[in-house]
């Protein structure tokens, strides 16, 4: 530390302030004069001002620090004065800066409240300085001083409470918004720091904090969504991934920007919204996402622990009340069900303590005589504990028998259940956990055995006996109790688990066929029931599961020439669908057992694991099919795969895959890629290839709403990298009609980016000259040679094609070339032909000639088995042909499929005699079975060499088949078929004939209901004018469900009834149900509006998403305008409806915001109409009606409650509603909208207080997901600020405004829209240039702002004053000017990290 010579310094100061002792003696008597003082001070000063200037500037703070110190240690409140009046003269003469001075005087240690004249000069004189302080020193001296008054005690002599006012009035001072000593947004800041929500202020300051901190509430109320504490997501939707759900983890409350005064339920826990969210299926990645929960860290949740029990409370008071039978699937099971899954995940994963939260259960359950539930509460306990105990010590499941005695209160032996019933190993789930309890007590050698209780004594020797029972069967639960009871017990688990292993492995001596030639499989066929894998616990489960992985691997590295056993194949299907067991489950399935198959070459396992993909599995996380797309580009490139079977199996899952990812899932997945798409890629797959691209145009449709032509849209989308990529690997071009469909960024990169596509002419030729040479050739060598050859060109079909029509003679050589070509390589051929083909259809003469043509290809995948019908038809809808022949190639499908029988018979036998309903079969095997054997599939060119002459037999060796055929494999085809179809009008009629004939395969369809959401979403446009295509689609695809789905489980009575009566307009009330139903449906209604079904198999995870998405079905299927229906979903809540209630008109308005942004654009941009006709309404355009308290009329609840209906908040409250659950690409439009639209309306100030409150609450959004938007949004509130400027004389609310432009700068924006607000803010009243010099560099304002600066920072000109006259303020003060340069030179913030 630099010193400095005090002795000087205070030799300085004593010789200013020293009197002789006459003057001492008759103090009051000698008079000194102004003069005489004057000149001590001046004479001090000069003297000061030397031994200051001398001074390093490190020393000044100390130098600073012993002049307050002396100051502070005079008794004479005379020469305090002089002193502190010595050092205003310094800071006026620009010696010493003001903020130093006054830091130094406040933070002196001597400064005490008991020092009554010392606090009222030191006040006084801060009060004279802190005008010419910096604003950023302003608030720091303003925190000091709060501090300062915080040491006074709350009980003080009532002599000098008038003395320490004078802290009271420089806090005054600095809060008064006229003087502007700083932005008003940084001191409610420093208060509510100090006195955050619920705190009282310090007595001394009386209710001006408080008052002070209330003049925020408006900007704290702009900032703040309408009714958000009553929004709720729709689980695993897609605006359910975004940050709207984010909940603080240690005490749920929503993370609020700022410290701004909000409303008091938003600072209260969200426990609503959480619980809710719990307890929807599949929901468990949501709740990590909300809390910041992360598996990787183990970090306790108590706030989700408080939830998880209660949820359990409510399950037990729903049993208490429910009558139904606990079996049947009732809302009551599948609680208890869902509620063990989550209850081992969150615990599992350490973000809840097992002991805390049965201890906690015991507590709120204990005296609410709850019992009914018991059996299911316990059973869920069993989950975790039997998987559990044996790594945990014993202590920590011991609550549980707190729990036992409370709800297990008999004296009598509790008697033994109906075993033949599901339920029953519920009912023994108690006796199981004291088994466990008792076997872990055993093995630790504790002293803690617990004696059986009396009440369980039967059950407990029930179990015993029936250990002792070696020949057990399947005919009911006993197995299942006893893999329950003593899954950890090593001596007598092997019993029980041992019987249903060998129920479903059955044995090499006994086998069954598969189909194929000579495929066979070991015997057992039957699969686990559902039922009886359900009372497993999780623990007797995951040792199932990992025995049947463990048996596959190994039979894998046997090579066993006998197949899987159907009932295995089965039974682990259906075991993958538990997500409790997911880490032996569908993670191992991926990272483990697919790469152990692979490794060992068993290509028939590796067949029969991706067919139980395809076609059994259902709910499985993005990035598991994502990591399976990749497996299966690698595996596509082995040598190995290249035989038709295989190949067929691998494309035909990578196809499902692609075309099953959700709009929501693409950007996410995907992007995990972008540093190597190839991994995403096909090398050869040009049809995959495409299907990839028809999703990314899909997703980013539905997701990313770039739609108008002057929004900026270059092709540099965030998949770029993953487009260059496929047309590096596939290159290729789009139809016109296809291109016009993707968004604006597809279309721009595929324009820049077309390939020369080869000239039909030439092709013919082409073929003419092959066909010459093949039939000239007499060597098979040679000609096997020729057209294998790696340079040949890819038109081996053509040939063959040539040779069927000219003759019926089929050389050998013909099988052997296609066998050498191999089925890889044979796909170029299949394009080649498919093109060759739309050319000879274009050009013929019609008639007979295509008959016989459409014969011909019929005979070549039926009766030849040259290629399979789905490969052919997806890669004819998927070539790039226009105009007439675009036509061509959708009437060679149409012919292909519908003309002769052989497809037709086999889709309408399919679906005759086969169910989609897996789960609930025992029988699949042996109806798939009768099927291959009606409809054999031959993958191999068996027709072909059947037919050459001589005939030449095959007998190849097929892959088991379990699930798969033709139909199913062409279920996903058919879906990109009707997609191309839709692209081309022209084509409709022969689009309705297809869905007439083959639509009844959509009763297999996985996903039929997005399918059609997406089909409605995407084609919106395409659909408009053709009602009855929309309606033959629904009627086709949902009808095709009817045989397996209950009534009323998808579209609303209403709909059915209308679409019978034919021509027909809803009206009002037909909206309010159809949204009633939704809001039902997420309030739990019990009974709910849709049939109870199994979510594990159903194609939504949860009620809200099945009933959203059916809604937004049927509201697209309408054959009404988008912009009628849009409206009439609005007027819902915005027109007086009686099937409203007035007392849930929130929930309402949630379920409408979900169902808008759910739907194409056209549908809610008739929210924008309704807001610009809320800004136009005679409330916000005539300024003067509601100019003193516009906020009230903003105020959607209290208007509501109070009946006093406001237009104008409703449309705000329902425009919260429906941009909270936008996706970013939906709220990426408002900018354009306050541009384009919005702008040009504002001109009063009420107006422009609305706008702000309209898109204030999104700004977190944007900042977090488009910071762009975010900027340009904030230019545009300055804009219209600047509009309301010149239009208005007087604004009534300027302080609320310049509140809110402050929090935005500080929070969001910091200095990145600097160049706006310098523009508009040196436009603006003086008034306004006052509040708002500090966003803006002060020198490149009008200097008037600056003369004002000075004149308020001497001026004691009164606050109303001020607001109304400022420009025409003036001060004679002849301090002002160093202390307005001083604040002039001030640095401007550059953002929030500076505050």
């Amino acid at each position: 530390m630099t010193l400095f010579p005090e002795s000087q310094l205070q030799s300085i100061f004593e010789d200013v302030v020293k009197t002789d002792i006459i003057e001492e003696a008759f103090d009051g008597i000698f008079k000194v004069t102004e003069e005489d003082e004057k000149t001590k001070l001046i004479t001090c000063l000069g003297t000061f001002k030397t031994f200051w200037n001398s001074l390093q500037q490190e020393a000044h703070e100390q130098c600073m620090r012993w002049v307050i110190g002396y100051i502070h240690t005079q008794h004479s409140p005379k020469r305090i004065s002089f002193l502190y009046d010595c050092l205003a003269m310094a800071v006026e003469t620009s010696l010493l800066p003001p903020r130093l001075v006054c830091e130094h005087a406040i933070a002196s240690e001597h400064l005490e409240h008991e020092k009554a004249q010392l606090w009222a000069l030191t006040f006084k004189f801060v009060h004279r300085m802190i005008g010419g302080v910096d604003y950023k020193g302003v608030r720091d001296l303003l925190k000091m001083i709060l501090d300062k008054i915080q040491c006074v005690p709350t009980t003080v002599s009532a002599s000098v409470v008038q003395q320490l006012q004078t802290a009271r009035e420089v806090i005054t001072y600095i809060l008064d918004r006229n003087a502007c000593l700083l932005p008003a947004y940084f001191a409610v800041n420093e208060i509510r720091k100090l006195y955050p929500e619920g705190k009282l202020g310090h007595w001394l300051l009386g209710s001006m904090l408080s008052d002070y901190v209330d003049s925020f509430r408006p900007t704290a109320r702009i900032n703040s969504i309408c009714g958000r504490c009553s929004l709720l997501p729709v689980v695993n939707n897609s605006g359910a991934i975004c940050n709207s759900w984010k909940l603080d983890p240690a005490t749920l409350r929503f993370p609020l920007k700022g410290l701004l005064p909000y409303d008091k339920d938003l600072f209260e826990p969200q426990t609503t919204l959480l619980r809710y969210v719990l307890e929807q299926p599949y929901s468990r990645d949501m709740v990590c996402n909300m809390l910041g929960l992360n598996k990787q860290q183990k970090q306790r949740c108590p706030v989700l622990e408080d939830q998880l029990v209660d949820l359990v409370v409510v399950a037990m008071e729903r049993s208490e009340n429910e009558e139904d039978k606990f079996d049947d699937g009732g809302a009551s099971q599948l609680l208890w069900q869902h509620l063990s899954s989550q209850l081992i995940f969150f615990v599992l994963f350490q973000f809840a303590s097992f002991p805390h939260m049965v201890l906690s259960l015991h507590q709120k359950l204990a005296g609410r005589g709850l019992i009914k539930g018991r059996d299911h509460l316990m059973w869920v306990l069993l989950q975790f504990i039997s998987g559990s105990i044996q790594k945990n010590a014993l202590a920590d499941f011991l609550p549980v028998m707190k729990l036992f005695d409370l709800l297990y209160p008999e004296k009598e032996c509790i008697p033994v259940p109906d075993i033949s019933k599901p339920q029953s190993t519920h009912a023994f789930a108690m006796t199981c956990i004291w088994i466990h309890l008792n076997k872990k007590a055993q093995s630790d050698h504790s002293k803690l055995q617990i004696p059986i209780p009396h009440s369980l004594k039967h059950h407990h020797d029930f179990l015993q006996q029936s250990l002792r029972n070696k020949n057990l069967t399947m005919i009911d639960y006993k197995i299942a109790l006893l893999c329950n009871a003593f899954s950890t017990n090593s001596e007598y688990f092997p019993l029980p688990m041992g019987v249903l292993v060998e129920t479903i492995y059955g044995n090499i001596k006994s086998t069954v066929t598969l189909p194929g030639s000579s495929s066979m499989a070991s015997g057992s066929t039957t699969p686990l029931p559902m039922n009886l894998l359900d009372s497993l616990t999780v623990h007797a489960k995951m040792s199932l599961i990992h025995s049947i992985a463990t048996r596959v691997i190994k039979l894998a590295h046997a090579k066993s020439s006998v197949a899987l056993a159907p009932a295995l194949v089965e039974t682990y299907s259906r075991l993958l669908v538990y997500m409790e067991i997911e880490s032996l489950g569908i993670k191992g399935f991926i990272s483990q057992l697919l790469p152990n198959v692979f490794k060992s070459h068993a290509w028939g396992i590796l067949h029969t694991l991706l067919e139980m993909f395809s076609y059994r599995m259902h709910h499985i996380q993005p990035h598991y099919r994502v990591q399976l797309l990749s497996h299966l580009h690698s595996l596509a490139a082995v040598p190995q795969t290249n035989q038709n079977q295989l190949h067929l199996c691998v494309e035909s899952t990578a196809l499902r895959l692609i075309s099953g990812l959700g709009s929501s899932e693409v950007q996410p997945q995907l992007s995990r890629f972008l540093n190597d798409p190839k991994q995403l890629l096909s090398t050869g797959s040009e049809e995959l290839n495409r299907a990839l691209i028809l999703t990314l145009a899909r997703a980013t449709h539905v997701t990313e709403k770039l739609v108008h032509a002057n929004l900026d849209v270059t092709p540099g989308t965030w998949c770029k990298d993953i487009l260059q990529t496929i047309m590096t690997l596939t290159p290729h071009n789009w139809a016109s009609h296809t291109l016009s469909c993707f968004p604006l960024p597809l279309q721009a990169f595929f324009k820049q980016n077309s390939v020369a596509q080869e000239n039909r002419v030439n092709l013919k030729k082409n073929v003419e000259e092959e066909y010459r040479k093949w039939k000239a050739m007499t060597s098979e060598v040679d000609l096997l040679n020729h057209f294998t050859a790696a340079s040949a060109h890819p038109l081996f079909l053509c040939l063959l094609w040539k040779m069927l029509l000219e003759t019926d003679h089929i050389r050998l050589a013909t099988y052997k070339v296609l066998e050498r070509i191999g089925a890889r390589a044979l796909s170029a051929h299949v394009r080649t032909f498919a093109d060759f083909l739309v050319y000879e259809f274009s050009t013929s003469v019609g008639g007979q000639q295509v008959n016989r043509w459409i014969e011909i290809l019929n005979d070549m995948v039926w009766k030849y088995n040259i290629v399979t019908l789905d490969r052919l038809v997806l890669c004819l809808a998927l070539r790039c042909h226009e105009g007439n022949e675009a036509q061509v190639c959708f009437f060679i499908i149409q012919l292909l499929l519908l003309k002769p029988s052989d497809f037709r018979n086999r889709v309408n036998d399919f679906v005759k005699e086969n169910s989609p309903e897996h789960w609930l079969q025992n029988d699949w095997h042996t109806k798939h079975m009768a099927y291959h054997k009606k409809y054999p599939e031959k993958l191999y060119f068996e027709g072909l060499t059947e037919q050459v002459s001589p005939p030449t037999p095959v007998q190849p060796q097929y892959l088991p088949i379990y699930f798969g055929n033709v139909c199913l494999r062409f279920l996903p085809v058919f879906d990109i078929v009707i997609h191309r179809f839709l692209e081309l009008p022209p084509v409709a009629k022969s689009l309705e004939t297809l869905l007439d004939h083959l639509g009844a395969l959509y009763k297999f369809h996985d996903r039929p209901i997005t399918y059609l959401y997406n089909t409605f979403h995407y084609y919106e446009r395409k659909l408009r004018e053709q009602p009855s295509l929309k309606r033959k689609l629904v009627q086709t695809v949902l009808g095709a469900q009817k045989e397996n789905r209950p009534q009323g489980w998808c579209l609303s009575e209403m709909y059915h009834t209308a679409r019978k009566e034919g021509n027909w307009t809803p009206d009002d009330s037909y909206y309010c149900k159809l949204i009633a139903r939704l809001v039902d449906t997420m309030a739990g209604k019990s009974p709910g509006p849709f049939p109870n079904c199994d979510w594990r198999f159903n194609e939504f995870p949860n009620p809200a998403a099945h009933a959203l998405h059916v809604t937004c079905v049927e509201l697209m299927a309408l054959a009404v305008p988008a912009k009628d229906v849009g409206n009439a979903l609005i007027n819902v809540v915005l027109k007086s409806q009686p099937l409203v209630p007035r007392e849930n008109v929130t929930a309402w308005m949630n379920a409408i915001g979900l169902v808008i942004t759910a739907l194409p654009e056209p549908y809610w941009m008739v929210l924008n109409e309704r807001i610009v006709s809320a800004l136009n309404s005679p409330m916000l355009v005539a300024d003067h009606h509601w100019v003193s308290f516009p906020f009230q009329l903003f105020d959607f609840a209290s208007c509501h409650q109070s009946y006093s209906e406001m237009f104008c908040s409703y449309v705000l409250a329902l425009a919260h509603a429906v941009w909270h659950h936008s996706s970013i690409g939906q709220l990426s439009l408002i900018p354009f909208f306050l541009k384009e639209v919005v702008k040009p309306l504002v001109k009063t100030e009420v107006q422009l207080l609305y706008v702000y409150h309209l898109v204030g609450p999104f700004l977190p959004r944007f900042q977090q997901e488009r910071t762009r938007c975010m900027l340009e949004i904030a230019a545009e509130f300055y804009e219209m600020l600047q509009a309301v400027d010149q239009n208005c004389s007087h604004l009534a609310c300027m302080d609320t405004i310049c509140d809110f432009l402050y929090h935005v700068k500080y929070m969001f924006t910091g200095d990145s829209v600097k160049e706006t607000t310098e523009k508009v803010i040196c436009s603006l009243r003086t008034a306004l240039q006052l509040r708002l010099r500090f966003i803006t560099h002060i020198s490149k304002m009008d200097q008037g702002s600056a003369t004002i600066a000075a004149a308020v920072a001497t001026s004691n000109t009164p606050a109303h004053s001020l607001t109304m006259h400022v420009g025409s303020s003036t001060s004679s003060a002849s301090s002002a000017s160093p202390i307005a340069a001083s604040q002039s030179s001030v640095p401007v913030s550059t953002g929030p990290a500076q505050q």
